[in-house]
């Protein structure tokens, strides 16, 4: 990876307030890292290890020794002091409120030494010296994270790598039935130039709501006039009391079609066969009033001897993260309860945070015994305010601010032509439909649309369209909408002329529907190459104020890039650092199967890439992949090079010929643990394209590849009430390559857009790549004004728009296999105990039906236009 070529000069200079905390370590201290083996190993699994490790803590034979080790609660430890070789420390396994038993399990826990940990390594590398930069600082960091999070590893829950929550003591929000969500916190060790610092923020996170389990599969009864979905309860734990104890057990199915008084095992301690209600009755002395109208849960993975449980026995463990993906309504309100202003983000990091993670001074022990200690302030960092580009358009040149601009009374830079067009009335019976393909109301609706498109620079937009109309069957007898989306299919092929195609198909929809929007998608982009735009009439109809003209040219924007057009451009002077030679700018980015993807599902790797000297059409190229099934995804795109030669043809093809001779690629959704990979597989796979579309003369771009992270935990803070915004948040342009950045490699933080909502985000750019020697204010600035270049707003993105868009076509092709990607239901659940070779056999299945589904993927009419956006 380049090193920093230096530090950014340009913009007004400042400095900004940042969630980052000075961490004191002793400089040469020593740490003592140790691997804990547990046996029986095949015994000790899932919550029993960190019960093992409790017990450990527990024993008088470890006693000594807990004030000063800090450790995963499974596999690591580590120590302030060399603890004492060999160390193996026999425990009785008893639950939290069990009382001693003498035929408990019996376990063996052992330290093995593994390495010292010498802190001057750590102080050596963060010099910024070059010849330390090769230093692997995983094992120094991975300690210092367990001592810093010894005391929110106990008292909160743990979720993901470093996010603690405390459910028990904090105010919880309802997202929906059976889902709640709670405030946390993010915190990780992070070593800077000269300063081990401190991350943490804010986070929220869903978790299932705590109860009796049948009280809440009768609310989701009297809710939902359905059952609780199989889903839903996939490896939800569950705790039980009827042996005198608390027993948790993972629910592995919902017997929908068992109660306890139908649900009968083999039991010779009561002398036979039994039901589940007997069963509990004679043993427990328990009266389930239940048995009849709810079924058991099976909490046995093995599909041979299933163990059943009445419901009303059970309760539903406090602090289980939400597995599923949250869906539109639920998504709205956690953004509802995250969205708040910097202010609020900042105090409650200061104030709650602190006291939560165990970071005040006297806190915790473990940090006075490993010699560290948090500084209570935010770090003060430097920053700059980068100056805004200039917007051109045909006619009229907007002022821009606040990153954004207003495009009445504008004509577009170059507009697109319309040959014919179409307009698709989909009527469902909902209030804002119109009458019929001769509602006057629609006419005058449409000469509206029509006047604005002709207003704004799009030829031919005089022509009246031709309207069609299709009635749809009710969702309750077309569930997944399968005929609904044939009768689409059908009006589409019967009245259009297949040998004169319109330029676009308006589509009027009065309602949002998970089915019929993906559908019209995949039959316009795959099945008849169509170019589809969509309106939302009860958003399009609204003619209050100037509403329906801005909703209006919104949509112009869309259908402008769709066909062809050049909505808007930049100075000359924002662009020259792309345009002094012939540059290629790619956008790749991977979306990968949802905890809502059937199994099996593919990930879908998108490639965009610039086609003009304006950076303004990205055409794309999108692929299925296998996902890893090992763990469901995998992140770099497979068929890199196939995707990479069909963006360098269609480069040729609209530039005489001519191929670039420099490529710039913003890489999207990659993690700082993964830039190596990148390098490892992607690299050489671009390079193959550069090869292989010139096999007689060697072709070889200067081509430079910069990672966009945007799942990070960096947030800034205003300090002078001139760089700040009327919500608290820093001002658009704001740039940070100091302080908190690498020590070593080329990276920086940039907000260009306007946060108008809760505390803005800004994106991590990493460079990892750079033959082409970019200094630091060419690329921070060039990624600045880029950011204004999105095709469908007016404003600037938080996101470069090449990554930007090869992000939505992801999307888009997402839509296309809506049915496996997005939509599992409890039909296409796998039962409990399935064989690993069914499993796979069933995976294997779903693939092949992606596949097939996919067809050839983007209908050659689309493939060389922005069809996606």
């Amino acid at each position: 990876m380049p090193l920093r070529p230096g530090w950014g000069s340009l913009g007004r200079p400042g400095q900004v307030r940042t969630n980052f905390f000075a961490v004191k370590i002793p400089k040469d201290a020593v740490y003592h890292e140790y691997e804990i083996e547990i046996s029986p190993k095949a015994q000790a699994k899932g919550d029993r290890r960190p019960r093992i490790l409790e017990l450990v803590e527990q024993s008088p034979a470890f006693s000594n020794f807990t004030r000063h080790v800090a450790h995963d609660k499974s596999q690591r430890l580590v120590s302030a002091r060399p603890l004492p070789q060999p160390l193996s420390v026999p425990i009785r396994y008893l639950e939290v409120d069990q009382e001693d038993n003498p035929q408990a399990m019996v376990f063996t826990v052992e330290f093995k030494f593994q390495r010292e940990l010498s802190l001057s390594t750590l102080n050596d590398f963060m010099s910024g010296k070059p010849e330390h930069r090769g230093t692997d600082t995983q094992p120094y960091i991975s300690a210092l994270n367990l001592v810093v999070q010894s005391f929110a590893s106990k008292r909160g829950v743990r979720v993901g790598g470093n996010k603690y929550f405390f459910p028990s003591s904090d105010q919880s929000f309802r997202l929906s039935l059976g889902v709640e969500a709670y405030r946390g916190f993010f915190m990780s060790i992070r070593p800077m130039y000269k300063q081990l610092m401190v991350n943490i923020n804010v986070c929220m996170t869903a978790f299932y709501t705590p109860g009796n389990l049948a009280q809440a599969m009768m609310e989701f009864t009297r809710q939902t006039n359905g059952a609780m979905p199989q889903q839903f309860a996939d490896k939800l734990k569950v705790a039980t009391k009827h042996l005198g104890y608390t027993k948790k057990h993972t629910i592995a199915r919902i017997m929908t079609s068992l109660t306890a008084n139908k649900a009968r095992f083999q039991c010779d301690e009561l002398g036979g066969e039994v039901t589940v209600e007997e069963f509990f009755k004679r043993k427990y002395k328990i009266t389930l009033r239940h048995a009849r109208d709810l079924p058991v849960i099976n909490v046995s993975t093995n599909r041979k001897r299933p163990v059943y449980l009445p419901v009303e026995i059970c309760e539903i463990i406090p602090g289980q993260a939400y597995r599923g993906k949250l869906d539109g309504e639920q998504t709205a309100q956690m953004i509802r309860f995250a969205c708040n202003p910097p202010d609020f983000n900042g105090n409650a990091i200061t104030q709650q945070g602190f006291e939560r993670l165990g970071l005040r001074p006297g806190t915790a022990p473990v940090l006075n015994e490993f010699g560290l200690s948090v500084d209570p302030h935010m770090a003060v960092v430097p920053s700059r305010v980068l100056p805004p580009p200039s917007i051109t358009y045909k006619a009229g040149r907007p002022r821009i601010q606040n990153a954004g601009w207003n495009i009445v009374d504008i004509k577009l830079q170059t507009g697109g032509s319309i040959a014919s067009w179409a307009v698709l009335l989909v009527n469902e019976g909902r209030r804002d439909e119109f009458r019929n393909e001769q509602d006057p109301q629609l006419i005058d609706f449409l000469k509206i649309f029509l006047r604005k498109c002709e207003s704004s620079g799009i030829s031919g937009a005089n022509k009246p369209p031709k309207i069609l109309s299709v009635n749809l069957p009710s969702p309750r007898d077309d569930p997944n909408r399968e005929r609904a989306l044939e009768a689409i299919r059908q009006v589409l092929r019967d009245k259009l002329n297949r040998n004169a195609k319109p330029s676009f198909i308006l589509v009027l929809l009065s309602g949002v529907d998970k089915y019929i929007y993906p559908g019209i998608k995949r039959l316009g982009d795959v099945e008849m190459g169509l170019h589809t735009v969509h309106m939302l009439l009860e958003k399009a109809r609204d003619t209050r104020g100037n509403r329906q003209d801005q909703y209006f040219s919104n949509v112009v924007l869309k259908v402008n890039a769709k066909l062809g057009g050049i909505n808007h451009i930049l100075d000359s002077g924002s662009m020259r650092w792309l345009t002094e030679k012939k540059t290629m700018v790619m956008g790749i980015d991977v979306t990968h199967p949802s905890p809502k993807s059937l199994p099996g599902s593919p990930s879908i790797a998108a490639v965009v890439a610039s086609v003009d000297d304006n950076f303004v059409q990205f055409p794309a190229s999108l692929s299925l992949q296998k996902p890893d099934w090992n763990k469901e995804s995998k992140e770099m795109v497979e068929k890199l090079t196939e995707m990479t030669i069909e963006r360098l043809q269609l480069y040729q093809k609209r530039n005489g010929g001519r191929l670039p001779d420099r490529i710039f690629v913003y890489r999207d959704g990659v993690s700082e643990g993964q830039y190596h990979l990148v390098l490892q597989h992607e690299l050489g796979k671009i390079q193959a394209a550069f090869k292989q579309i010139s096999p007689r003369a060697p072709y070889k771009p200067a081509l430079t590849i910069a990672i966009c992270g945007k799942r990070h935990h960096a947030r800034f803070w205003p300090t002078a009430s001139g760089d700040m915004t009327n919500n608290g948040n820093t001002v658009p342009g704001t740039v940070v390559d100091r302080g908190i950045t690498d020590v070593y490699n080329f990276d920086f933080y940039l907000q260009a857009h306007n946060g108008l909502q809760g505390h803005v985000r800004p994106t991590h750019y990493t460079v990892i790549y750079d033959e082409n020697h970019y200094g630091a204010d060419v690329l921070q600035q060039g990624t600045h004004t880029a950011s204004y270049l999105y095709a469908r707003a007016t404003k600037a993105v938080s996101l470069v728009p090449a990554a930007y868009y090869a992000d939505i076509a992801c999307e888009r092709g997402r839509d296309y296999l809506n049915v496996l990607m997005n939509l599992i239901d409890d039909r296409s659940s796998v039962a409990a105990g399935t064989s690993t070779a069914d499993k796979e056999a069933e995976k294997q299945r779903v693939y092949d039906d992606a596949v097939k589904k996919w067809g050839k993927g983007v209908h050659p009419d689309l493939k060389e236009s922005m069809f996606y956006i």
